[in-house]
């Protein structure tokens, strides 16, 4: 492992002492553990569909689709 100094604000400190002390855990490992989590959340999530989903490409027949546009 690699050794780390982050600075927290009192309260924040005191959470993470509390926190470590009721599990019977380092503070270090809550704050690996806090900085796992976060990282695993913070994957971007892959689209899931298409927004207009078709086998059939538009642009092969724009001058059809767009035939009389702008005429009044």
């Amino acid at each position: 492992m690699e050794k780390t100094t982050v600075y927290f604000p009192a309260e924040l400190k005191r959470a993470v002492s509390r926190y470590a002390s009721r599990r019977g855990i380092s503070e270090a490992e809550v704050i690996r553990q806090a900085v796992a989590d976060a990282m695993a959340d913070d994957e971007i999530p892959r689209p899931r569909s298409a927004l207009f989903s078709s086998d059939v490409l538009m642009a092969d027949d724009v001058d059809v689709h767009l035939d009389g546009f702008g005429l009044q």
